[in-house]
């Protein structure tokens, strides 16, 4: 990618201030990444599906979120099908930065352990129903305070959110904290109508209650879902699609023929299926994502309970080989959970893992482990092209594993929920805000952290990272530090950074390029 500056955006301000960057990334993880479009394909007019001006129909094969829930929501790439019915506080802009959304605007005291909301005028739930300071206030609340709720990790440090008037929500926090801004600009901001929940919170992991650009008419569970667009919308005029179709990911051996047979105008493929989506026609992109594939390490489970097993491990993986021969060359080896580029990248750790089975099988010998090692990978299935590339790797040092395939609608609930799995196979989605991903994979608490590991080092650190406007010059180097302590203290094995590659009906407008989110404003089809 060309070289440009990231923009990084101080937590008290509203104007941007520009960092050096190595790839067009946003300081602001998000459950997808900034773009880079590649429209391929030389398919005629597809006359299967309407056109725009609301007309149309979006019939889009990704996945369906864990629920419609975002308090209760457990998988970080929810946020994107949650963002078709709910709007969050705040965004993140093209290139990371919070931005406007619901709040047109916020300030933060002089101590920055209070930052007050100001909503824009006349906003509504897609019942109709006023959007207004009260009703976040009593969201936010519900967020931090329900039991069982998954996004109240992120919110500990809030001690009051109280409505100021019809349009201003001042949150009120025990110590400074400049990363509310970012936090709010996913599913920890997105705003769900007090009605619902007040009246049965449960009914909304299938009846989602919000203010997104569609709301959802049908829903059968693991199948689809059907959506018709949001009139209520603050940006209606700019959805140019009638309904909305969601699915499940595809088996990847069909996934070419489900968009070229019209079922699907959207669908996600393989990189080994590139060529062969151009063949037939479609339009090929590829999303360069923040979205990076780690292994899920309970350190709490042999023989992952041994330190020099996950030493080994990380030595044993040839990345490299596994991004040619199972990843078709697309992607970037990685070794952190931040992408080059992104600020919270620690140029210090690039090769800190480089392929070496001589010294993989020295660190288990010198544990007196050279008598081999067993073990279980747990995998959602169907499971991925790399994942018996890991196992004959591991083999090869020593560390002799099991492939244990489980259906990926059980996933959360046995890896994150339950911690049941010594060694899994998983990706992290990214979030919002880097403290917000420090807090999944690194805290006590965080759902990736499966052996509830914490460091004081590492949380002292972060610490220091909330207390930093964002545009702050110490802040880039504080969050890097944060980021080597994090990487070489968990035993998060973290593999590559994986790009989503699209294929689409050549009706379908291409896709924006966004840090966070797919969006669907200006899309017809």
């Amino acid at each position: 990618m060309p070289s440009a500056p990231i923009w990084t955006q101080r937590s008290d301000s509203a104007r941007p201030v520009a960092l050096s960057r190595r790839h067009l990334l946003g300081i602001g993880l998000g459950a997808g990444a900034l773009f880079v479009l590649e429209a391929c394909g030389t398919g005629g007019a597809d006359p299967s599906f309407g056109g725009g001006g609301g007309a149309g129909t979006i019939t889009w094969a990704w996945q369906l979120p864990t629920t419609w829930d975002p308090v209760t929501s457990s998988a970080g790439s929810d946020v994107q099908m949650l963002a078709l019915t709910y709007d969050a506080l705040t965004a993140l802009d093209d290139s990371g930065n919070a931005v406007g959304w619901l709040a047109e605007k916020w300030a933060y005291n002089d101590k920055g352990d209070q930052v007050t909301f100001t909503l824009r005028k006349g906003l509504t739930f897609s019942d109709g129903s006023a959007l207004d300071a009260a009703a976040v206030a009593k969201s936010i609340d519900r967020g931090r305070t329900q039991t069982g709720s998954l996004i109240a990790p992120q919110m500990t440090d809030i001690t009051k959110v109280t409505a100021d008037g019809d349009l201003d929500v001042v949150v009120q926090l025990s110590g400074t904290n400049y990363q509310y801004p970012l936090l709010f600009a996913g599913k920890t901001g997105m705003v769900v109508n007090p009605k619902a929940f007040e009246k049965d919170a449960d009914a909304l992991a299938t009846k989602p209650a919000g203010s997104g650009p569609f709301s959802l008419t049908s829903y059968v569970q693991n199948d689809h879902a059907e959506l018709k667009k949001n009139p209520h919308f603050h940006l209606a005029d700019q959805i140019e699609v009638g309904s909305f179709k969601l699915y499940p990911q595809p088996d990847p051996t069909t996934a070419v023929a489900s968009a070229t047979s019209g079922q699907y105008n959207i669908v996600r493929i393989p990189a080994s299926d590139i060529k062969a989506a151009k063949a037939a026609g479609l339009e090929v992109q590829v999303l360069d994502s923040t979205f990076v594939s780690v292994l899920d390490v309970n350190a709490s489970m042999a023989p992952f309970d041994k330190p020099a097993v996950v030493e080994a491990m990380k030595y044993g993986i040839d990345r490299e080989t596994i991004k040619k021969v199972s990843n078709f060359g697309v992607g970037d080896v990685c070794y952190q959970p931040f992408p080059k580029g992104y600020v919270g990248y620690n140029e210090e750790l690039e090769n800190l893992y480089s392929y070496d089975p001589a010294k993989a099988k020295k660190i288990l010998a010198d544990a007196g482990l050279s008598g081999g090692v067993k073990g279980t990978f747990t995998v959602p299935a169907p499971a991925a092209p790399a994942v018996e590339q890991i196992q004959a790797q591991l083999k090869a040092i020593g560390i002799d594993l099991t492939i244990e395939t489980i259906p990926a609608s059980t996933w959360t609930q046995v890896v994150y929920l339950n911690h049941s799995k010594a060694l899994g196979y998983d990706g992290f989605a990214g979030r919002e805000s880097p403290v917000q991903a420090f807090q999944v994979l690194f805290s006590s608490t965080g759902l990736m952290n499966p052996a509830r590991q914490d460091d004081e080092s590492l949380q002292a650190q972060i610490a220091k990272v909330k207390a930093t406007p964002t545009d702050d010059p110490s802040y880039p180097a504080l969050l890097q530090a944060a980021t080597k302590t994090a990487v070489t203290t968990y035993p998060n094995t973290f593999l590559y950074e994986a790009p989503f590659v699209i294929a689409r009906r050549k009706r379908v407008t291409a896709l924006k390029q966004h840090p966070s989110l797919r969006r669907f404003e200006g899309i017809s089809a």
